[in-house]
């Protein structure tokens, strides 16, 4: 059913705008194609998440060997509030997009005019009316719910590497903390917590090749798109199309802003493990534990850097001027009076 519905939403936009693309009205035709690009971008996102499925479950597996570490009741609240705080993330962004679906089609459809304009045959659209708007809302409710998975999915799974980062900062600054151990016990102790980081670089490395390819069609897409929001806001919208503009350029926002500044939180918390470890009490071990100390503090400087289709690394800069794109469609339309040969 998925992959029909990838395949058909897109579909469905362009032959309207084929068939009758003289029967739009200026508003009509902004919040057709912004949905209409934005829908693209969601079936190559939907597309890349399935998949992935295989290089999910490698990331599972390294997942259920970090959480077999979580033997003490202050790690086990630890994770139980970060997956809290996944679960919330959900709810949210359900609550969200939900908000912009159905106060779209409420401010259209009170002015007997279609929300999104999708082709349907054998349906006249004007004659049809309701039947037309019933299936077009079923439909974008799907395609929302495949915006929901493939934005939710990164965010959370990197919100679970970020709780086992800041373990693993816990258990380095506790390294030697426990007096009459011998040095075996402490190298032991340090061993693991070699163990547990290259468990973690495991499980982001599973997931990198995932999450490269959505947010990389989420970059090249959210300047296009808030750009074109921001114009049929400026010259188009009414108070209640408005509200539900805004509504998606936040939606649209929420795609990247979240995991973009996860991605840069995980960066420093790379730094302030290293940082744990040479604060640790090391000066009295013996040889063996300060080679393998230098060693490991080697490779806990090397920061995890996620990249988005291996060209643009995924941070807060780089959102910020993907972002910048949509006040240069603005300054365009602007520029060469387009919103007023539309009107």
């Amino acid at each position: 059913v998925t992959l029909l519905i990838f395949i058909l939403l897109p579909i469905s936009v362009s032959v309207e705008y084929i068939q009758r693309f003289k029967t739009f009205s200026a508003g009509e035709f902004l919040s057709s194609i912004q949905i209409g690009v934005n829908m693209y971008g969601s079936s190559f996102k939907s597309y890349l998440t399935m998949m992935g499925y295989k290089k999910r479950q490698e990331a599972k597996m390294s997942l259920d060997e970090l959480d077999k570490r979580c033997v003490c009741d202050e790690e086990r609240t630890i994770v139980h509030r970060h997956v809290a705080l996944g679960n919330f993330c959900y709810i949210f962004y359900h609550i969200a997009y939900t908000s912009f679906l159905i106060s779209n089609f409420l401010s259209f459809i009170m002015k007997r005019i279609h929300a999104w304009r999708m082709y349907f045959p054998y349906v006249d659209p004007e004659k049809q009316f309701y039947i037309s708007s019933i299936a077009e809302v079923i439909l974008r409710g799907w395609a929302v719910f495949m915006d929901l998975c493939t934005d939710v999915c990164p965010l959370i799974s990197m919100v679970i590497a970020r709780c086992h980062i800041t373990l693993l900062k816990q258990r380095l600054r506790n390294l030697r903390s426990e007096p009459g151990r011998t040095e075996d016990e402490y190298l032991k102790e340090l061993a693991d917590c070699v163990r547990d980081h290259r468990l973690i670089l495991d499980y982001v490395d599973a997931l990198r090749s995932v999450f490269s390819g959505t947010i990389f069609v989420q970059f090249l897409l959210i300047g296009i798109v808030l750009g074109l929001s921001m114009i049929n806001i400026m010259f188009f919208s009414t108070l209640s199309t408005g509200v539900a503009v805004v509504l998606f350029m936040s939606c649209v926002s929420m795609q990247t802003f979240p995991f973009c500044y996860l991605c840069n939180m995980i960066m420093d918390d790379c730094q302030e493990m290293a940082d744990s470890l040479f604060q640790s009490d090391w000066t009295s071990a013996d040889r063996r534990y300060k080679s393998t100390l230098v060693y490991f503090l080697h490779n806990l400087q090397q920061p995890i850097i996620l990249t988005a289709g291996g060209v643009f690394p995924i941070s807060m800069q780089t959102n910020l001027n993907m972002v910048k794109l949509a006040f240069t469609v603005v300054t365009i339309v602007k520029q060469f009076n387009l919103a007023e040969k539309f009107q």
